[in-house]
């Protein structure tokens, strides 16, 4: 069963990705291995095209800017640049981080952003939301009611959400929004989750001088415009006018491990580590590297170490910290992280968490749960590469498990 560790890590447990989770590794919240998905994807949003592919008004050349302010349940101070993302049919995209006072504002459709998601896709019927019910056309009386605003139309199964680690957000519904009403939608509020010591954002970073504080937010700005080398400079610049920059090191890891620069990668990260212990981000992506290289021991103490500061918004950090305990043999831990992984994936973004636990529970003669896990596995991914493989264990399992009947 062994020789599935290694590709399962390497096939689904890839470095966290950048572009696709600045502002929020939490949401590897997202995040997944990667939740999405893997790869950067391309953006071609386009703010002239309307839900139906229809004509051109001039209400559709028209800029639209949203605006609003996070706050926190209690009335406590906001975390500097959290991330704030438009679900639309149940797909994030990153489209801005709020400033030092909560506040954030973008312009709607604006095609630097980080992640394609469905209302840019051009279809010409509106979806309903597959994560809590955004709205349909049916629910609100019908698609003809919006047709004489094309943006309300766009905007129709979309919702604003905050995101951070250690919060859950309050989503503001844009149903009902037009061309002519205000920018400001309002406050999103965050609310703390019982049982999460770490951070995703750093304190340390809160302390940082003025200058070092607008180099850091410029970087940021240039990821959302797809400038990673502009985001770079920026992110050095922070930390060489604040080196405790928690924030800022982590990303400028992240940049320089997409570059294929690991030593450097693993000094910026290092230097996170030591600037804020209770960082997150950090270990899961130290974890991560170090699982790259088999350096198991490594891998799990740095993951294990992240995930005790998060058990909640991590689930690519369970994973990997399971394949880790796996490759050690220490069955127990990989199976508590493993079933940990799987249930903050509902969505099965990375189904290998099941194919994985289905490995450790043979490993502990659990055969018939290995065989419920790795038959889901194959329903859940019928086109995996590995398809072939997980069937022949089923079959091994199988047979062991009419070997002790």
């Amino acid at each position: 069963m062994k020789d599935s560790a290694l590709f399962l890590l390497l096939g689904a447990v890839a470095t966290v990705n950048l572009m696709a989770q600045v502002g929020g590794t939490g949401g590897m919240g997202g995040t997944t291995p990667t939740t999405g998905g893997g790869g950067q994807t391309s953006v071609q949003a386009n703010p002239n095209l309307g839900s139906g592919g229809g004509a051109r008004g001039a209400d559709m050349s028209r800029p639209i800017y949203i605006s609003g302010k996070v706050v926190i349940e209690d009335g406590s101070a906001v975390p500097q640049n959290v991330t704030i993302q438009r679900v639309c049919s149940g797909i994030p995209k990153t489209v801005a981080y709020t400033d030092s006072n909560g506040r954030f504002n973008f312009r709607w459709g604006d095609g630097n952003m980080i992640l394609t998601d469905a209302s840019d896709a051009g279809s010409g019927s509106a979806r309903s939301s597959s994560s809590g019910g955004f709205g349909s056309s049916q629910s609100a009386g019908g698609a003809n009611v919006l047709a004489t605003d094309p943006f309300a139309s766009r905007m129709m199964n979309c919702a604003l959400r905050a995101s951070v680690a250690g919060f859950t957000s309050d989503t503001i519904n844009l149903f009902n929004r037009r061309t002519a009403d205000s920018p400001d939608v309002g406050m999103i509020v965050l609310h703390r989750i019982a049982g999460v010591e770490g951070s995703s954002v750093s304190v340390t970073s809160m302390m940082a001088p003025k200058e070092a504080k607008k180099a850091y937010e410029h970087g940021l700005q240039s990821l959302l415009k797809n400038k990673p080398t502009d985001a770079a400079k920026d992110f050095e610049k922070a930390v060489a006018l604040y080196p405790k920059y928690a924030d800022a090191w982590v990303n400028l890891g992240k940049l320089r491990l997409e570059r294929q620069s690991v030593e450097p990668a693993r000094a910026a990260l290092m230097k996170a580590m030591e600037s804020d212990p209770n960082l997150v981000a950090p270990y899961v992506e130290l974890g991560l590297l170090a699982a790259k290289d088999a350096k198991w021991e490594e891998s799990g103490k740095y993951l294990d170490r992240a995930v005790e500061l998060d058990p909640v918004d991590f689930p690519q950090a369970w994973y990997a910290d399971a394949v880790a305990n796996y490759n050690l043999k220490k069955y127990d831990a990989a199976e508590k992280s493993a079933r940990a992984a799987v249930k903050l994936d509902p969505r099965h973004a990375n189904p290998r968490s099941g194919y994985l636990l289905g490995l450790v529970l043979a490993e502990k003669q659990d055969y018939a749960g290995a065989a419920a896990e790795l038959t889901t596995y194959m329903k859940l991914a019928p086109n995996a590469p590995d398809l072939a493989q997980a069937r022949d264990q089923l079959r091994q399992i199988e047979k062991l498990m009419g070997g002790t009947k």
